[in-house]
């Protein structure tokens, strides 16, 4: 009895120091914990135990770990590291963080300049709280320099959003498999804190495993999901045009300000610009978005000076802004766990939000290309592993001159390797630890197997005659899962279903516009001299083109679906359709060169010779320019297949193009640039190096044009 009373005071003791923290963290004197807060607070600080915390959005997972921070750091604990996916939570995590007194920084990439700084509060213990990115725990300065001393003082470790732990996560990351290690290093007597809001059972239990590395026990804490203030809707619509004319009548009407989700950057960007030039103030948010101007971005939204921001999963996990009144998605992401998670975002500290899915006819193929684009490839990593055991240490660069892999893809394949313990990021590149590998084929298998099941119970949620709300929550196996009683399903559709006739013509035009710069490339590729190229630095002007122009990009929701269906399409090569050289020609007319082309001129073609000749042959007609004729071939098809890096790509293509003396003839004797027609630009070697050939036969300059560009 008396063991109890002592327990009991104690417990009363820490309740009434955490109640403090929390009020001092939200700013009212009157504040409560939430159902299990308090538990969870209890686990850490009490029983320095290891905790999984799923809760939904906006339950107040970030208040746990806030305060049991300040209460160990309290009792002389070392700080708290809390690693956090993305720059957007960080940055609302470090501005909670000083609102409750908690000291607290971040350590990423759009910070480098502060880095020093932070380093010094963390030797002089002045930091309660620091935040890195995954990938940070691969950085060989960090790992090497700041982690063994933070993982010697730590006093409590926080994973946020902790599925993508694991590999049935709806986010492949091989940076967060690294944790794992990072948790077996921990003394046992040291709390760890893993929280999600998008976690289905077998999710939990592999998290539950790995917070358990060592033999330690997990407690899991495992709240409802269904977020009472949110009402749900699918509308489908029949084309692009439709869903953004849908948008151009109706986005006013939308409660309050709210986030617009896109599948790609083409059509976030697209999106964007036709509502803005139909007045509506609203901000594109991509991963082509700068960083600065990403922070002004959300604050813009936060403040409600933008009714929305047209958004890719860039603007995911984190993003904080409780009033948010609609979210709002153009295609469906690829799971019904991704997609409830991004609409959390929504209804967090209101009474009611809106969430209303518009899904895209080729919403199946962007996820298949996303989903194949993350996977590693086993011949690929052998490449690498071979690449770095014949030198002591390579960069990426180098790598990719050695390796036929694009930058990107090179990357995930090098933090899956490194993951794996193959490889280690070291100073100057990578290099290879020696330790035997292995294609963990099955694995990745069963990933792929996943992915497809999560996209087809995504059809199925559009699909369903079934509560909405109730379909998501039963997706992440939550055992409260009931009708809403608010959703379309439940209610009937609370949504206009049509869009008047001037959004339509709006939508029209925008989607109707034409034209996309193709850049020259300005550097010849690293590493060439391994390939038997000799080029190197710069591209001398002489061997350059000018600015030249793309019908459309293959991911823009105007000209990009012809496009998609034309490249992909099983059918005979023919000419190009009339109404297709017409937007060409509509291109051209709207250039602004500063010199009119004299001549045209088109690449060789082996899959699509018709349609690229008519094409050429179309546009010298229009333009009543002479068309010379197409360049040849000087050998037979690619060196190294295709795709790959821009090395290989170079190497593939590196004097393949001969001028025939015809053509020769007719450059010698025009006076201006040539009009360069091909159909496809993907990583601009081909046109690069069909300019140099060019230029060396005697034009005075080359204006490029292309069907579409590739991304």
């Amino acid at each position: 009895m008396e063991a109890q009373q002592m327990t009991h005071g104690v417990g009363s003791a820490l309740h009434g120091q955490a109640l403090d923290v929390l009020r001092r963290l939200v700013g009212n004197p009157e504040a409560q914990f939430h159902d299990g807060q308090y538990e969870a607070i209890e686990a850490l600080v009490a029983g320095g135990r290891r905790a999984l915390v799923v809760q939904r959005t906006g339950w107040g997972k970030s208040a746990v770990y806030f305060v049991a921070s300040l209460l160990l750091r309290s009792v002389g604990a070392g700080p708290t590291l809390i690693v956090s996916p993305l720059l957007a939570l960080m940055r609302d995590q470090v501005a909670a963080a000083e609102r409750a007194g908690v000291r607290a920084a971040a350590i990423n990439s759009a910070n480098a300049t502060e880095w020093a700084q932070i380093r010094s509060q963390l030797e002089r213990d002045e930091l309660d709280v620091l935040l890195v990115s995954p990938e940070r725990l691969n950085n060989p300065r960090f790992r090497a320099e700041q982690l063994p001393d933070l993982v010697r003082r730590m006093g409590l470790l926080v994973i946020d959003e902790a599925h993508c732990i694991s590999d049935w996560g709806h986010d492949f990351r091989p940076d967060y498999r690294r944790i794992k290690d990072l948790i077996t290093s921990l003394p046992v007597s040291v709390p760890v804190l893993a929280t999600t809001a998008t976690a289905n059972e077998r999710v939990v239990h592999d998290v539950e495993e790995q917070l358990a590395a060592g033999g330690s026990s997990v407690y899991t804490l495992r709240g409802p999901l269904a977020r009472e203030s949110l009402r749900l809707g699918v509308l489908r619509l029949a084309s692009p045009q439709a869903q953004l004319a849908w948008l151009l009548t109706h986005v006013h009407q939308l409660p309050g300000s709210g986030i617009i989700y896109a599948l790609t950057v083409s059509a976030a960007e697209d999106i964007a610009r036709a509502l803005r030039e139909a007045g509506h103030n609203v901000r594109a948010y991509t991963g082509r978005t700068d960083a600065a101007e990403r922070g002004d971005a959300e604050q813009a939204l936060k403040d409600n000076r933008v009714k929305a921001l047209v958004a890719t999963s860039a603007l995911g996990m984190g993003f904080d802004k409780p009033d948010l009144g609609f979210v709002l998605h153009v295609g469906a992401p690829s799971s019904p766990v991704a997609y409830y998670q991004q609409v959390g975002r929504a209804g967090r500290g209101t009474d009611n939000a809106d969430v209303l899915l518009l899904p895209g006819t080729e919403d199946r193929a962007i996820w298949q290309y996303f989903a194949t684009a993350s996977m590693p490839d086993k011949e690929r990593a052998q490449a690498v592993l071979a690449a770095l055991a014949e030198n002591s240490t390579l960069s990426s660069p180098q790598l990719e001159a050695s390796v036929n892999l694009r930058r990107s893809p090179l990357e995930l394949l090098l933090k899956v390797l490194a993951v794996d313990g193959a490889v280690e990021r070291v100073q100057g590149g990578w290099s290879a630890t020696g330790q035997p590998w292995e294609y963990d084929e099955e694995r990745y298998r069963r990933v792929a197997a996943a992915r497809v099941a999560e996209q087809n119970a995504m059809l199925d949620y559009e699909n369903t005659g079934g509560c909405r709300m109730e379909f998501l929550a039963a997706a992440l196996d939550d055992p409260a899962a009931a009708p809403c009683g608010k959703c379309d399903r439940c209610a009937g559709p609370w949504y206009p279903t049509g869009y008047d006739d001037a959004a339509q013509d709006g939508a029209r035009a925008a989607l109707g516009r034409v034209g996309v710069d193709l850049e020259p490339r300005a550097m010849w590729p690293s590493g060439m001299d391994r390939l038997g190229v000799p080029v190197k630095g710069k591209i001398a002007a002489q061997d350059q083109f000018s600015s030249g122009r793309a019908l459309a990009r293959l991911t823009d929701l105007g000209w990009g679906g012809p496009l998609r269906r034309l490249f992909e399409s099983a059918e005979p090569d023919a000419p190009i359709s009339e109404d297709m050289l017409g937007a060409c020609v509509k291109v051209l007319a709207d250039w602004g060169w500063d010199e009119r082309p004299v001549a045209v001129i088109s690449l060789p073609s082996r899959q699509r010779p018709q349609l690229v000749r008519s094409l050429a042959e179309g546009l010298a007609r229009v333009g009543r320019l002479p068309y010379a004729g197409e360049l040849a071939y000087a050998f037979d098809g690619p060196r190294h297949g295709p795709g790959g890096s821009s090395a290989f790509r170079l190497a593939d293509v590196w004097e393949q193009f001969e001028v025939p003396d015809h053509v020769r003839s007719q450059l010698q004797s025009a006076h201006g640039p040539v009009l360069l027609v091909d159909d496809l630009a993907e990583s601009r070697w081909t046109i690069t190096e069909a300019a140099r050939t060019v230029r060396a036969a005697g034009a005075e300059g080359v204006l490029p044009f292309v069907l579409a560009l590739k991304g």
